[in-house]
C-alpha cells in the first residue's frame, strides 16, 4: 500500500538522521575522555537496550537460545565480536576525523562491504547478474569519493593549523584518522553476516511466537553483547594507562554519564527505527530503504560536522571539495542499492 511505503520510508529517514546524530553528545563532554564516555555509550546501546529489547519482545527467549545448534549461536557471537572492534575504532575514527567525514566514509565503505562479502561467501554467481554488476560499478565511484574526502581532510588539517585560533596536541594526523575510518568501514560489516547465517534463530523466535521483526531482537542481543567485548577490553586499557577511572565518580559525573546514554539511545533508535521502517517499505526496504538510510546518516553527519565547526577555518575550495566526495559517495551508495530492485 502507497501509505505504508510513504510511511515507511519517512521512519527510515528520521532513523539515519538519529543514527548519524548519535556521536553529536560527545562534543559536550567536559570533564570526560573519550575512553569513559564511549564505554557508557556501549554498555547502554550494545548490551542494556538490545536485551531489554529481546526480553520483551521475543517471547521465550531462553528457550530460543537453547532449542538452536550451537553453530547457529557462535555465528552471530563471531561476527559480532569482529563487528566490535569495528565499532571501537569507529569512535576514534570519529575524534581523529569528526563526523562529517568519519560517518561519510565509514557508511560508504560499510555499505559495500556489506553487500560485497554476503555475495562471495553465499553466491557469487550474483556478481553476473544485474545486482553484482552494479555493485562492481559502484566500487570505483565510492573509491573516487574516498579520493576527493582524502583532499579535502588534507586542505582542512593544513588549513586549519595555519589559523590563528588554531589549537595543537590532536591525537591522531588527518592519515592516521582516515585510514582508522577505511579500516572501520571494511570491517564493520560484520554484523551482516552474522545476521546471514542465524535464519535458525529467527525461524525458532517465529516459532514461539515472535513476529518477524520482533524475532530479529533474538539475533541483535546476541551480535551487539559480542561486540561490546572489544569496546570493554580497548576502554578498560585506556581508562588504566590513563588513569581516568576516577573520572566516573568525579564531579559532573551523572551529567557526562547522560551524553554517553544519549548516544546510545540515539545508535540503537537509528537502528530499531530502520528495522520498522523497512517492514513497512516491503521489498524495496532493504534497497531503496536502506539507500535512504544511509544517505540520511551521511547528510544529516555532515551537516551536524558543518554546524559544529569541524570544517572552520577552510577555505571555499575545501568546502567545495568535502561537498564533492558527499555527493559522489551518495551516488554510489544509490548504483549499490540499485541492485535490490532486480
Amino acid at each position: 500500500m502507497a501509505g505504508d511505503f510513504w510511511l515507511g520510508m519517512a521512519i527510515i529517514f528520521v532513523s539515519g538522521a538519529l543514527n548519524g546524530t548519535f556521536a553529536l553528545p560527545m562534543k559536550y563532554s567536559r570533564r570526560w575522555k573519550w575512553e569513559n564516555t564511549w564505554l557508557v555509550f556501549a554498555l547502554v546501546a550494545l548490551v542494556i537496550l538490545p536485551w531489554l529489547l529481546a526480553a520483551g519482545l521475543v517471547p521465550r527467549l531462553g528457550d530460543v537460545y537453547q532449542q538452536v545448534p550451537n553453530r547457529a549461536l557462535f555465528d552471530p557471537i563471531a561476527f559480532g565480536f569482529v563487528w566490535g572492534i569495528a565499532q571501537c575504532t569507529f569512535g576514534l575514527g570519529i575524534e581523529a576525523v569528526g563526523m562529517a567525514l568519519a560517518f561519510t566514509v565509514v557508511s560508504g565503505l560499510a555499505c559495500l562491504s556489506g553487500s560485497l562479502v554476503p555475495l562471495l561467501v553465499l553466491d557469487a554467481s550474483e556478481f553476473f547478474r544485474a545486482r553484482g554488476i552494479l555493485l562492481l560499478i559502484s566500487i570505483p565511484i565510492l573509491l573516487a569519493g574516498l579520493v576527493f574526502y582524502g583532499k579535502a581532510g588534507r586542505r582542512r588539517e593544513h588549513e586549519q593549523a595555519a589559523a590563528p585560533s588554531a589549537k595543537s596536541g590532536a591525537a591522531y594526523s588527518f592519515a592516521t584518522g582516515l585510514a582508522i575510518c577505511i579500516f572501520t568501514g571494511i570491517v564493520g560489516s560484520a554484523w551482516n553476516l552474522g545476521f546471514a547465517f542465524s535464519g535458525t534463530i529467527l525461524s525458532k523466535s517465529q516459532e514461539f511466537g515472535a513476529g518477524s521483526l520482533a524475532s530479529t531482537f533474538a539475533v541483535w542481543a546476541l551480535i551487539l553483547t559480542a561486540g561490546f567485548v572489544p569496546n570493554l577490553l580497548y576502554c578498560a586499557y585506556l581508562l588504566s594507562r590513563n588513569q581516568t577511572w576516577p573520572l566516573f565518580v568525579g564531579h559532573g559525573s551523572f551529567r557526562e554519564a547522560m551524553l554517553g546514554a544519549a548516544m546510545g539511545l540515539l545508535w540503537l533508535s537509528g537502528i530499531v527505527g530502520y528495522g520498522i521502517g523497512a517492514t513497512f517499505v516491503g521489498r524495496y526496504g532493504t534497497s531503496i530503504g536502506f539507500t535512504l538510510f544511509i544517505a540520511a546518516q551521511i547528510l544529516w553527519s555532515n551537516m551536524l560536522g558543518v554546524l559544529t565547526g569541524e570544517w572552520k577555518a577552510t577555505s571555499s575550495r575545501t568546502r567545495q571539495m568535502l561537498a564533492a566526495a558527499v555527493a559522489v559517495t551518495l551516488v554510489s551508495v544509490i548504483v549499490l542499492n540499485l541492485g535490490g530492485l532486480f
